[in-house]
């Protein structure tokens, strides 16, 4: 694979990540591209097949598994979420910074392959903050919520092994938060705006 080097990004939901992505992408417009995940989850409200996941059938995403056309996926409150390779291709066939966006078994499974991205996480200040983010959302059912603050302690606990993570961002303020995810990436940044 060829391109800039791609961002993986990960954290527990409630984190923040989505609120940094979308104000990174819309500050650096043709900088970034998302690699588009693949999820057997149905769509929520506002969500776009193609644009913010690529909504499938569980049997057409484990045939594209058992071929070998994922980097990662991983199986979350009862739906499969995984990112193909075509995915990632498309983004950085374009010269820009492919971000994935992935749990922490994601970050495992990518480390395994010869992708050599950034990898960056975006954690809350607390589970405290964290529950009441997820639970002022309102998306959520009790059993959900609580499958995603369990997710989330795991997440939490093994963002702090050395070497998983070439940094940790703890998103207690998003301007800081925002400053800080700005500056790992300012190098490739320069790249893709230089090759333009």
């Amino acid at each position: 694979m060829s391109g800039p080097r791609p961002v993986v990004l990960s954290g527990p939901s409630g984190a923040g990540k989505s609120t940094l992505l979308k104000r990174l992408m819309k500050d650096h417009e043709g900088v970034f591209g998302f690699s588009v995940s693949h999820t057997t989850r149905n769509p929520r409200p506002g969500e776009e097949d193609g644009k913010d996941y690529h909504f499938t059938t569980r049997e057409a995403m484990q045939e594209g598994i058992d071929n070998g056309e994922f980097i990662e996926n991983a199986e979350f409150s009862g739906n499969m979420y995984g990112t193909s390779k075509a995915a990632v291709e498309d983004v950085r066939a374009k010269n820009l910074i492919c971000i994935l966006d992935v749990d922490i078994q994601g970050v495992k499974r990518i480390k395994e392959t010869d992708l050599d991205p950034i990898y960056i996480s975006i954690q809350p200040p607390s589970m405290e903050i964290l529950e009441k983010r997820l639970r002022d959302r309102q998306t959520e059912t009790e059993e959900s919520l609580q499958k995603r603050l369990e997710a989330a302690r795991i997440d939490m606990e093994l963002s702090k092994e050395p070497g998983v993570f070439d940094i940790v961002i703890i998103n207690d303020d998003l301007e800081k938060a925002y400053k800080e995810l700005k500056e790992i990436l300012n190098e490739e940044i320069k790249k893709v705006q230089e090759a333009k």
